[in-house]
């Protein structure tokens, strides 16, 4: 089973997003959106493993809400914004620690091969009435990790639509995630990172669940 969209045109991420979030990792609300970026190679269907490969040893999770572009979107006023969300779905985005911190761009420790699964559908925006309003949860081996509720969002979906398409122009098929709630493996005490063969389990209301377990890899990618 493929992701919804197996190759997006952009794959637009928003870090600190949850309030506990950002406390837990010792930052401060920010005053805008922090953007990064994830690149198609990442992307892994609702069915796929999450690769582990040796570059890392700080594999961690991050649940997120996330939605798809309909039509192209520029200069979008925030009333008219979910006019331009095709649907939301589910979305992992799998981060290594240890290559993420090693510089002041996170960018290299959020693009591994096969680190974002989603899905497993996407859900049209009649479906989905309350976008403020959809709790989340995820779980390791069962293990609930993650909780939160998309109302604890500082940036909601209409805020994200109307700020990044004053930046770029979005089309359609473009993905967004918008952030990862608190709970996150590296600020555990002590931190604890995925290994071979755990099971990584998101769940949010009206989306449904994406399930993916964790396999090692040797520097090709393949199975060890």
């Amino acid at each position: 089973m493929e992701a919804p969209i197996p190759n997006p045109g952009k794959i637009i991420c928003v870090g600190h997003n949850y309030r506990e979030h950002i406390l837990e990792m010792k930052r401060e609300i920010p005053e805008y959106p922090v953007i990064f970026a994830k690149f198609s190679n990442t992307v892994r269907g609702p069915e796929d493993f999450i690769p582990l490969p040796p570059v890392t040893q700080q594999l961690d999770y991050e649940a997120e809400f996330a939605f798809v572009i309909g039509k192209r979107a520029k200069a979008v006023q925030r009333d008219e914004a979910l006019a331009y969300v095709a649907g939301y779905t589910i979305a992992n985005d799998v981060s290594a620690r240890d290559l993420q911190r090693r510089t002041i761009q996170w960018l290299q420790g959020k693009t591994l091969d096969g680190s974002l699964p989603y899905g497993p559908y996407l859900v049209t925006p009649d479906e989905v009435p309350e976008v403020d309003n959809l709790n989340m949860v995820l779980t390791v081996n069962g293990q609930e990790r993650q909780r939160a509720n998309t109302r604890s969002l500082v940036f909601d979906v209409p805020y994200l639509v109307e700020f990044l398409s004053h930046i770029l122009t979005l089309e359609p098929g473009d993905l967004v995630l918008t952030g990862t709630p608190g709970g996150v493996g590296a600020a555990m005490n002590p931190p604890t990172f995925l290994k071979d063969g755990d099971v990584v389990t998101v769940t949010i209301d009206r989306l449904g669940s994406l399930s993916n377990r964790v396999r090692a890899v040797d520097e090709k990618g393949d199975l060890r």
